[in-house]
């Protein structure tokens, strides 16, 4: 297995899904996840669903710009992300940083353990 294939899979896979059904992410998280967004901890698949399909926009883009990755343990890997965000009808993108960090299922998937996602004001 290379982790930074899995990585890149990975990445691809979750920002086609948040741009086109946020909710549609609630498998890749478990009820010991946590998401910190912009600050605030959130924790549980629901709760943290219930989160990103309330964000106060409809429609959005990614753009991802770096994925690094590392292997942490017990099989699981650290994921970085920095990208930007344009939103439907606004002029300018937002940039924004992600970290991700995958554990191993039983079934031989991931899924998300930590999730810190901060925009990134220059």
């Amino acid at each position: 297995m290379d982790p930074d294939a899995v990585a890149r899979a990975f990445v691809e896979h979750y920002y086609t899904t948040f741009d086109a059904n946020r909710a549609g992410l609630a498998n890749l998280y478990q009820e010991g996840s946590m998401l910190t967004f912009e600050g605030q901890k959130i924790q549980g698949s629901q709760n943290i669903v219930a989160k990103l399909t309330s964000l106060p926009f409809q429609q959005c883009q990614h753009n991802i710009t770096t994925v690094d990755c590392q292997p942490s343990g017990a099989g699981g890997m650290l994921v970085f992300v920095s990208g930007t965000l344009q939103l439907a009808g606004e002029q300018h993108a937002l940039k924004f940083s992600q970290m991700f960090h995958l554990m191993p299922t039983p079934q031989g998937s991931f899924y998300v353990l930590n999730d810190i996602f901060r925009l990134n004001y220059a």
